[in-house]
């Protein structure tokens, strides 16, 4: 009986080994980490003069009311610009597919109509993943006015791209730089002594962005942005623009007010166009209002 025992304690103690062995050399599995993209690099779809490489969540509408004044420089002639002729562009985008917002909008000025789409290329990330935002903007402008100003119906239309390259450097500071290329399908003309009909402009202009946002407070920000031109044209080159200010926000607003040189809000239409020059003191008051609905 005492040998019968002591066999089936070591039948037992044999079959359970392996699977004592396997526990204590098992490896646990890694565990996955979660991507934390970071999050409000800007409050708004646009800052001053420029698009931002912001993209709303998808089903957000934002509606946009962008405002500008006329120049400063006159004085108290017309309020310093306030009881000037001002332009407006009252704007609409909406988020049908995650990372990409399309939108249309209609400006004062040459009365033109804007169809324009922004996709997110890359989201930056808290860790050392991706140090960077990128999106892509582009758009197709319609000029309204009547058929008298142009030749050809294909003269009504410009076009508009840019690269929106943006990091947030901090929780308080954020920076963004954007080349942009505008094309016009119609540019003015002049005839020469010898007969020939020259255009003024080229039809392609270059340029490019730089603009930055500090967060003074967790919803007060001061605002900066530099365009420079960089393509030279026979006549009529146009000036750089700076312009500068403050924006507050809420969870579904975003008000903007400042100071720049651009006086138009077509970007095609400012960089290609803008007359106003900041060394003469050629400013203009604008501001720019948002509100965002989530669906």
């Amino acid at each position: 009986m005492l040998i019968r025992s002591c066999i089936l304690t070591a039948l037992i103690f044999i079959c359970a080994g392996p699977v004592f062995a396997q526990d204590s050399t098992a490896v646990a599995a890694p565990v996955k980490q979660e991507v934390r993209l970071a999050k409000n690099t800007f409050e708004s779809v646009f800052l001053l003069d420029n698009q931002t490489v912001m993209v709303p969540k998808k089903g957000s509408l934002e509606m946009a009311i962008q405002h500008r004044f006329g120049k400063v420089n006159n004085g108290v002639k017309d309020f310093f610009g306030f009881f000037a002729p001002s332009n407006i562009r009252l704007g609409m985008t909406y988020v049908p597919y995650a990372k990409l917002n399309v939108g249309v909008g209609l400006t004062k000025e040459r009365m033109q109509l804007d169809f324009n789409a922004k996709y997110a290329l890359l989201k930056q990330t808290e860790s050392k993943g991706i140090p960077v935002s990128v999106s892509v903007f582009g758009n197709v402008v319609i000029d309204c006015r009547e058929k008298s100003n142009f030749r050809f119906g294909v003269h009504r239309f410009s076009y508009f791209s840019q690269l929106l390259i943006a990091r947030k450097v901090t929780e308080h500071f954020s920076v963004q730089v954007a080349p942009s290329y505008s094309w016009f399908n119609n540019v003015e003309a002049y005839v020469n002594s010898k007969g020939e009909i020259l255009n003024k402009m080229k039809n392609g202009h270059l340029a490019v962005s730089m603009m930055g946002r500090y967060k003074f407070s967790p919803k007060s920000s001061i605002v900066v942005n530099y365009d420079q031109p960089l393509t030279q044209h026979p006549t009529n080159n146009p000036h750089p623009n700076i312009s500068f200010g403050l924006e507050t926000t809420t969870d579904s607003h975003a008000f903007q007010v400042f100071a720049g040189n651009f006086y138009g809000i077509v970007p095609q239409s400012s960089n290609v166009y803008n007359q106003n020059d900041y060394t003469k003191g050629q400013f203009v008051i604008g501001f720019n209002i948002t509100r965002l609905w989530a669906f």
